[in-house]
C-alpha cells in the first residue's frame, strides 16, 4: 500500500488516529514502554490470537506536529510519523534507536538472468518470484545491532545476517542452521545495540518473514502475506525490562507444578504394559530418579484420540497406570489433533454432528492423513470446540494420567499441506487455513490447558509442539525431532536461550536426540546438558537405539544418574525461577547476554548459558574433547565442583574429563537445595538446605504445595536470604501464607 501524504490527524484517548492520501493507520499508546503500529490492510476488527484482555495502561503523552512529522512523545519513547506512514522511534533524550529505512529494498539476486529467463521458459516462473505480501515494515540498521528470540529458530543465538519465515512446519529432516521455519511461529524478537534494547512484536498469524539483515548491511525488513499491519514496538533499558514488557502483553508462563520439573522418561516404542513396567522398574532399580513416563502414540487403539488400546495394557491400564502413581511416576500421554474417520467412532462422529472439524469451502468435511490414517481436523478456533475438546480429556484423567502432550498439531499432515481456503474459525467468524496455521497449536494448547484446569483444578501440565506468541499462558514446549548428533547438542543451548527470550521459558530438547543412534559420549554430554533446561526429557524414536542410561554399562550408568541427581538436588532453585518466570517474563535458561549486555564476548556466546542469574554452565558439546575453554563474565566465581574463585572477564582452560560439565556459581549466591529423592513429593519437604557462596548478595526463595493455585491467593511462603562476605546468612520471612513452612533452614559445610 501507498499511504502517501498525511493529511490530518485526530486523537482518541491515548491512539493517534492517521489519515493518508492512501489509507488509514494509528499509532497507540499501549502501556508505558509499548508503542502499536498499526494499518487496517484487511479490514479494522483487530482479533489478537496472543494478547488477551485489556493491556491499556495510562501514559502520559504529548502530540505535536513539527516540520519533520507528526511527534508523539511519553517519558520514555518519542515517536516520529512521517508522510508515507513511516514511524521512527527515539529514546527519552532524541537519540535514535529504531528508524524506518528511507531507501529501497535490494532483494538478494538468487540466480542470473540468463538462467532466470531458461527456468522461465521451462515453467519454473513463479518459484523465482518474491512471494506475495500484504506489507512490508524495512527498518535501518546501524552496524551494531544484534537480533534475539524469533522462537525455535536454528542456527547461532545472535539472528544478525539471517532470513526467516513464520510457518508452522513439521520437517523429519535434521534440522541445520538454513532452515527457515520449524514447529513455532513466534514473530518476536529483541535488538541490542551499544546504547539501546528494543522489541518488536508482529502481531500478524498469516505466513510472514523476517530479514534481519542477511539482504543488506543497510536495513532489516519483515512482512507478511495477509492481514493488517500490527506490530508493537518495545522499548526498555535493557533486554529484561523489554521481556517483561512482551510477557505483560501476551501473558507469562505460569508457575507449573513441581513435579513436572523433574525428570522425564519418554520413548515412541513403549508399545505395551510390559514395556513401560520395564522401565518404571529399571529406573527405580538403578537409582535414577524420575517424575514422570511418557507414553507415545502407542497407548492407543488404532491411534484414535481419547481411547486407550486395553489388548496391550490387559483390559485395565487404571489399574495400571495406578501402579505406576504409587511408585512416584506422572503419566503423561501424547494427543494429536487428526480424529480418525471411522464410521460408529464416538469423537469423530460427535464432532461431524456438531460441525467442529475442518471443512473445504464447499461446506464438507476436509480429511488428510495423520497417523491413524484418513482424519479430520478439529477447529480449533471455535471456543465450542475448545470446550469440547479439553472435556474429552476427562477420559484420560479418570485413567490416573497427569499430564497432556499436544504433537503433529503444526497441523501436521501426510497427503500433502492442507490448502489454504481450508475454512476454519476465528471465534464466531469464518476462516481460512492460510490464517489459522501458525495458531493451530496455540487454539490446541489453551483447549488442552483449560480444560485440565477446569477437569482436575491443579496446575496443568501441556506439552506442545506447534505455538505462537502467547502460548507459554498454556504450555510447555519441545524442540521438536531432533536427531542423536552432536550439531543437535550444540544448537539446543542457542536454541533453548532464543526459546526463553521469546517468552517461551518453560522449554527443552529431546535428550540423546530423537532421531538417529546415540552413543555413550553423546547422551553423556546431553544429559549434563540437559540437566539445566527447563523441561528435562529423554525421548526416543521408535527404531533407533534405546536411550534409557542403564543399556551403556555401569560406568554411563554412573554419570548419567550424577547429573539426573544434581537437578533434583537444585529442583528448589529452579521453582523459585518459574516463580520469577511468572512474574517478570525472565527465562529459567538465559544467554550470558541477558545479563551482561555490555560485554562483547556474551553477545554471542553459543556454548554457555546462565540458569537464572547466579549460575554459569559451559558444557562440552564436541566428541573427544576433554578439555574447554571457558568464558567467565565480569564478577567474582566459584567453581562448582572444586570451590576454586575466578576473577571475571577471564577466559580459563577448563579440565572437563567425561564425568565434568563445567559450572559456577557467583559469588554472594545462596542455592536452595533439596534433600535427596527419587520423585516429588517422596517425602514431605520440611528440610531447605543453602549451598552459600561468600559475597554480597540476596536470594528469594518461594515454597507453596507445589500444585495448586492457592498461591495465587497468598498461600505460599517467601524467605529472604542474605549472603555476606564471610559467609554468613541473614533469613527472614518476607511472606508467610503456606501451612507448612520449613522446620528447619540449614547452612551446608563447603
Amino acid at each position: 500500500m501507498e499511504f502517501g501524504v498525511l493529511k490530518h490527524y485526530s486523537l482518541s484517548g491515548q491512539t493517534v488516529r492517521l489519515e493518508f492520501e492512501g489509507g488509514t493507520a494509528e499509532i497507540g499508546l499501549t502501556a508505558p514502554g509499548i508503542v502499536n503500529v498499526f494499518a487496517p490492510l484487511a479490514g479494522p476488527e483487530r482479533r489478537s490470537k496472543a494478547i488477551e484482555g485489556d493491556k491499556s495502561r495510562p501514559v502520559a503523552f504529548r502530540l505535536e506536529r513539527r516540520d519533520d512529522g507528526l511527534w508523539l512523545e511519553t517519558d520514555e519513547v518519542k515517536v516520529r510519523v512521517g508522510d508515507g506512514f513511516t514511524v521512527d522511534f527515539f529514546d527519552a533524550d532524541g537519540g535514535e534507536v529504531c528508524m524506518d529505512y528511507r531507501g529501497q529494498r535490494r532483494p538478494l539476486e538468487r540466480i542470473t538472468p540468463e538462467r532466470a529467463q531458461l527456468l522461465i521458459a521451462e515453467g519454473h516462473g513463479a518459484e523465482l518470484a518474491e512471494p506475495d505480501r500484504a506489507f512490508e515494515v524495512v527498518k535501518k540498521l546501524s552496524g551494531g545491532e544484534h537480533f534475539y528470540g524469533l522462537g525455535d529458530k536454528t542456527g547461532f543465538l545472535d539472528k544478525r545476517g539471517y532470513d526467516y519465515e513464520m510457518w508452522n512446519t513439521d520437517n523429519p529432516d535434521p534440522h541445520v542452521d538454513s532452515f527457515k521455519a520449524l514447529y513455532k511461529s513466534i514473530p518476536f524478537f529483541m535488538a541490542l545495540t551499544d546504547s539501546h534494547a528494543y522489541g518488536i512484536f508482529l502481531d500478524n498469524t498469516f505466513r510472514s518473514w523476517f530479514n534481519m539483515g542477511q539482504e543488506s548491511e543497510d536495513y532489516y525488513w519483515f512482512g507478511a502475506a495477509g492481514g493488517s499491519l500490527d506490530y508493537y514496538y518495545i522499548a526498555g533499558d535493557g533486554l529484561p525490562q523489554v521481556l517483561e514488557r512482551y510477557t505483560y502483553l501476551t501473558g507469562a508462563c505460569p508457575l507449573p507444578q513441581k513435579w513436572t520439573l523433574g525428570y522425564h522418561q519418554s520413548r515412541w516404542g513403549y508399545m505395551t504394559q510390559e514395556d513401560v513396567q520395564e522401565i518404571a522398574d529399571g529406573l527405580r532399580n538403578h537409582d535414577i530418579p524420575c517424575d514422570a513416563i511418557h507414553f507415545d502414540i502407542d497407548y492407543m487403539q488404532d491411534y484414535k484420540v481419547f481411547t486407550w488400546n486395553k489388548e496391550r495394557y490387559h483390559g485395565d491400564p487404571k489399574s495400571f497406570l495406578s501402579g505406576l502413581a504409587a511408585r512416584g511416576f506422572k503419566p503423561v500421554v501424547i494427543n494429536d489433533p487428526g480424529v480418525k474417520q471411522e464410521a460408529g467412532y464416538p469423537i469423530y462422529e460427535e464432532g461431524v454432528e456438531k460441525g467442529f472439524f475442518a471443512t473445504t469451502p464447499e461446506g464438507e468435511v476436509y480429511i488428510n492423513a495423520v497417523w491413524p490414517g484418513d482424519a479430520a481436523y478439529p477447529d480449533f478456533g471455535n471456543p465450542a470446540v475448545q470446550e469440547w475438546w479439553g472435556r474429552n480429556q476427562k477420559f484420560l484423567l479418570d485413567l490416573g494420567v497427569r499430564g497432556i502432550w499436544n504433537d503433529m498439531n503444526e497441523p501436521a499432515s501426510f497427503k500433502g499441506p492442507l490448502p489454504d481456503d481450508t475454512v476454519f474459525s476465528d471465534g464466531a467468524r469464518r476462516a481460512t487455513h492460510a490464517e489459522i496455521h501458525n495458531v493451530y497449536g496455540h487454539f490446541m494448547a489453551k483447549a488442552a490447558y483449560e480444560g485440565l484446569k477446569e477437569l482436575d483444578g491443579r496446575r496443568p501440565f501441556v506439552i506442545t509442539r506447534a505455538c505462537y506468541a502467547g502460548t507459554q499462558k498454556y504450555s510447555t514446549v519441545w524442540t521438536g525431532d531432533n536427531h542423536s548428533i552432536w550439531a543437535h547438542l550444540q544448537m539446543s543451548i542457542p536454541q533453548l536461550c532464543n526459546l526463553g527470550l521469546s517468552g517461551l521459558p518453560f522449554a527443552g530438547t529431546d535428550l540423546g536426540g530423537f532421531g538417529s543412534d546415540t552413543t555413550p559420549e553423546l547422551l553423556l554430554r546431553w544429559v549434563q546438558t540437559a540437566c539445566f533446561s527447563p523441561l528435562f526429557r529423554n525421548h526416543s524414536a521408535l527404531g533407533t537405539r534405546p536411550q534409557e542410561p542403564w543399556r551403556f554399562g555401569p560406568e554411563v550408568l554412573d554419570v548419567y544418574r550424577r547429573y539426573v541427581k544434581l537437578r533434583y538436588r537444585w529442583l528448589p532453585y529452579f521453582y523459585d525461577l518459574f516463580w520469577e518466570a511468572e512474574r517478570t517474563g525472565a527465562p529459567i535458561l538465559r544467554p550470558l547476554v541477558f545479563h551482561y549486555p555490555g560485554d562483547r564476548t556474551a553477545r554471542t556466546c553459543n556454548d554457555e548459558f546462565m540458569v537464572g542469574d547466579r549460575v554459569l554452565a559451559a558444557p562440552v558439546v564436541q566428541q573427544g574433547v576433554r578439555q574447554r575453554l571457558v568464558y567467565l563474565p565480569q564478577g567474582e566465581w566459584y567453581d562448582y565442583w572444586t570451590g576454586e574463585t575466578l576473577t571475571g572477564p577471564v577466559s580459563v582452560i577448563q579440565d572437563a574429563p567425561l564425568d565434568v560439565c563445567p559450572i559456577y556459581v557467583k559469588a554472594g549466591s545462596v542455592i536452595p537445595l533439596s534433600p535427596p529423592q527419587s520423585w516429588v513429593g517422596e517425602a514431605e519437604p520440611d528440610t531447605l538446605l543453602l549451598d552459600v557462596y561468600p559475597g554480597e548478595g540476596v536470594w528469594d526463595h518461594y515454597l507453596d504445595d507445589g500444585e495448586s493455585f492457592d498461591y495465587r491467593e497468598g498461600k505460599y511462603h517467601q524467605y529472604r536470604f542474605t549472603v555476606h562476605k564471610d559467609g554468613s546468612v541473614d533469613t527472614e520471612t518476607v511472606h508467610a501464607g503456606y501451612d507448612r513452612p520449613y522446620r528447619e533452614i540449614r547452612v551446608l559445610a563447603r
